[in-house]
């Protein structure tokens, strides 16, 4: 039986890790803007901290990361060195004038 008992608490102790084991999110404003262009083109993809309760996923200009219909569209995020450009999924504004 202490076997059993053994194997058991061993799942448990693994199951409750997991959790503290999973990678935080990076965060933008403790990273520079260089750093912050590079993550993103070699990952296609990226979800970044940018405040204290906020975050977003960032993507490529050039590439297939946004579902349809959005597209990548220009944003700036805090970085350590400033404002960053970076690119955000977002649907397009097709709001022109007649």
């Amino acid at each position: 039986m202490s076997a059993r008992l053994r194997i058991l608490s061993m799942t448990l102790a693994t199951v409750l890790a997991a959790p503290g084991l999973a990678e935080a999110r990076p965060d933008s404003r403790s990273m520079s803007c260089a750093g912050i262009q590079a993550m993103i083109q070699s990952h296609r993809a990226v979800v970044l901290t940018t405040g204290p309760n906020t975050y977003d996923r960032y993507v490529r200009q050039f590439g297939n990361e946004c579902d349809w219909p959005e597209v990548p569209m220009s944003a700036y995020i805090p970085a350590r060195d400033g404002h960053c450009p970076v690119y955000r999924c977002d649907e397009p504004v097709n709001n022109f004038p007649n």
